[in-house]
């Protein structure tokens, strides 16, 4: 049976290269993202890319989310997992951070990864198991100034993994945290050319570049070619050794 793994936050950045590379190496994608939009235009698609499905969206109403994921899930494939990488960041000072944006910032890095996992396990528990792959990020173990609710978004992440890795190891559920450091997207290369973004990371990468979203795709994309369930609630950190770099 074709093989079918959910994709959030799929039309663009990290998402996008995910998708492509997973459809590449033959799974159907269930493309999830506000807009609804395919990580590529349809009129240049690759063999490969007509295997992406795009759903539209909001990760951060669960309603939408959970009926997006149900829709998927009903199309006759088998359901190998999920990749809860819709992610939002937003900076502020600490001791001036609206409550607001802290609320927000859970609500999409957090609460719809709960969510999303919550929404894909039945589908996953009553196949043959399965993969969730939650998309984190090294800010959960560095003091990063101005980062308050990403940072501590991105470490519940980690928990949520782990706690959901010991309780689902039982139905063939692996849950794995990926955990990237600075990787250089059509969204940030505007700030790489034109702010200190450059000259800041050149200097803390050990290998003076920063991560491409090809990257991330080809370790997510190699989790669910390995369909092992004993690599199960670790946070993999992603970051060319920046974040232990002295």
């Amino acid at each position: 049976m074709e093989k079918l793994v959910v994709v959030t936050g799929a039309s663009r950045g990290i998402g996008a290269a995910i998708a492509r590379q997973l459809a590449a190496d033959g799974f159907h994608v269930g493309c999830i993202s506000r807009s609804g939009t395919l990580p590529t235009p349809r009129a240049s698609l690759s063999d490969a890319e007509r295997l992406l499905i795009p759903v539209a969206a909001d990760v951060a109403r669960p309603d939408e989310l959970r009926a997006a994921i149900d829709e998927l899930c009903s199309r006759g494939l088998e359901v190998r997992g999920l990749i809860n990488n819709a992610g939002l960041l937003a900076e502020a000072p600490s001791a001036e951070m609206p409550l607001e944006q802290w609320d927000e910032t859970m609500q999409v890095n957090a609460r719809s990864v709960v969510v999303g996992c919550q929404a894909i396990y039945p589908y996953l528990q009553q196949g043959n198991g399965g993969l969730i792959v939650n998309m984190g990020s090294f800010f959960d173990k560095v003091g990063s100034k101005r980062n308050l609710a990403y940072s501590a978004s991105k470490a519940a992440v980690g928990a949520i993994t782990r706690v959901l890795a010991v309780e689902w190891a039982k139905d063939r559920i692996a849950v794995i945290n990926i955990a990237p450091g600075f990787v250089l997207t059509d969204l940030n290369r505007e700030h790489w050319e034109k702010d200190r973004l450059r000259g800041y990371f050149e200097k803390r990468i050990p290998g003076g570049t920063p991560g491409q979203p090809a990257d991330i795709a080809e370790l997510a994309s190699a989790l669910f070619a390995m369909n092992s369930t004993f690599l199960t609630g670790e946070t993999i950190y992603m970051d060319g050794a920046q974040s232990i770099s002295p």
